[in-house]
């Protein structure tokens, strides 16, 4: 135990002393998530030529129906889904599929859409023609629900929101257009039958009808957006919560610049071979380092969530709210945490310089945060991009965070991510072990 406390202590010391790599440690996630933040505040779009996965239940199976649904395949950039293995998925599975992140967002059509929205066109066009027929009650317009995955943003839902709402614009005007098609002949006809009745021995020229086309304002047909989970705290996950956990995870991700040069500074000037030769293990230095490094890590995740919760407020946007499952939280950030110190020790064990490891780990680290959906969201980037987005253990780390913050996770819920961030931080150790163990055997020490 002395001797594991004797190592995190020189681990201390030499970061301590490094004091660029506190910098880079500290103050440079802790900008950027103020600097990312304010920026999106106001301005969180959607870009790119993003492939959106909608789920679509068409529980009318009629005319209308079938026509929301083509018009949304047609739709660039859509990919719309109908079946899941060869059949058509209940509400319950949809809305679970939509809030596991599977979908983007699920699109349901009720039953009877088609027969009461004719209906509703037909009475509105009655209405319109001041006939006495319209007195009727109409039929409670039809609601297509939209079910949106908890961590959508704004401007992506405010898109989707508009196509639809285009969609069901067209929808309104053609349906009462061929109502008005089907009875304005028929009323022109009695129209002018009974304004000629009278004199139609005298009068050769029939009299013009004058139509008061005054259609009912009120809507064919209404579309909903919800939210896929049941339970949801927040409607429209914040900026404040996309950035605070995606550029944590940056940060704790460039611990690997320190902890690597800290690895090669010793090889250079033959501490870690003095080390080797002293009665302590290679499992206690490796150890002492990771302690010292996780302890360096949950002080940065602090000060990037204290940041979050009071300081960016003071600058008018909303305060982190963090979920109602800590423990969820605190696997998934210390799984997080030891995947970036195994990938820092692979990369101090491999490359031989620091020249080569300032350059190899931030470049690396980057591609990671740019393909895992730190800087862009996920269902934002082209559809390659998506696809490759599940190999980047900083993916991984967001989509657990954001189990827990936006979706309302449980431990069960975040246990997937924890384990691929714990497999790969098992994964840097043990090739580290094999490289260390291949250099020592070719006398490539020091």
């Amino acid at each position: 135990m002395r001797q594991l406390i004797a190592v995190i202590q020189k681990e201390l010391l030499l970061l301590v002393r490094d004091r660029a790599g506190l910098l880079v440690l500290f103050v440079m996630p802790a900008v950027l998530v103020v600097v990312i933040t304010l920026v999106q505040e106001n301005a969180l779009v959607s870009i790119g030529e993003s492939q959106t996965r909608i789920l679509f239940i068409d529980n009318d199976g009629q005319r209308l129906g079938r026509q929301i649904g083509d018009a949304l395949k047609a739709t660039e950039g859509v990919m719309v889904t109908e079946a899941l293995d060869g059949r058509r998925p209940d509400r319950q599975q949809a809305l679970e599929l939509v809030a596991s992140g599977k979908y983007q967002l699920c699109l349901i059509i009720p039953p009877g859409m088609t027969s009461t929205v004719k209906d509703r066109a037909r009475q509105s066009a009655l209405e319109s023609l001041s006939v006495e027929e319209a007195g009727g009650v109409m039929a409670p317009a039809p609601v297509v629900d939209v079910y949106f995955d908890p961590t959508v943003l704004g401007g992506f839902r405010s898109a989707v929101r508009h196509l639809l709402d285009l969609m069901i614009f067209r929808l309104e005007v053609s349906e009462k257009m061929a109502a008005l098609a089907r009875i304005l002949p028929e009323h022109i006809n009695q129209s002018i039958a009974g304004a000629l009745e009278p004199v139609a021995d005298f009068i050769t020229q029939p009299p013009q009808v004058d139509l008061q086309l005054k259609w009912s304002s009120l809507p064919l047909l209404r579309v909903e957006d919800r939210e896929a989970l049941a339970d949801s705290r927040m409607a429209i996950p914040t900026s404040v919560q996309q950035n605070v956990p995606a550029w944590s995870l940056f940060g704790i991700f460039f611990i690997v610049l320190p902890m690597a040069g800290a690895f090669i500074q010793e090889r250079i000037n033959g501490t870690h071979q003095r080390l080797l030769t002293m009665p302590v293990s290679y499992l206690t230095l490796v150890s002492g380092r990771i302690i010292a490094y996780m302890g360096i890590c949950v002080m940065q995740c602090t000060l990037i969530g204290c940041i979050g919760k009071w300081i960016l407020p003071l600058w008018g946007t909303p305060s982190l709210e963090m979920g109602g499952a800590p423990l969820a939280l605190l696997v998934v950030t210390a799984s997080a945490i030891l995947a970036a110190t195994g990938y820092g020790i692979l990369l101090g064990t491999v490359v031989d310089t620091y020249e080569q490891a300032s350059m190899f780990g931030p470049i690396s680290i980057v591609i990671a945060a740019a393909i895992g959906g730190i800087m862009v969201p996920v269902y934002a980037m082209p559809a390659f991009m998506q696809s490759i987005s599940v190999v980047s253990p900083l993916a991984w780390g967001l989509n657990g965070t954001l189990d827990v913050f936006v979706r309302g996770g449980s431990l069960a819920d975040v246990l997937p991510e924890a384990g691929a961030l714990t497999a790969f931080f098992g994964a840097c150790i043990l090739c580290a072990w094999l490289w260390q163990r291949h250099r020592g055997s070719s006398g490539n020490v020091g």
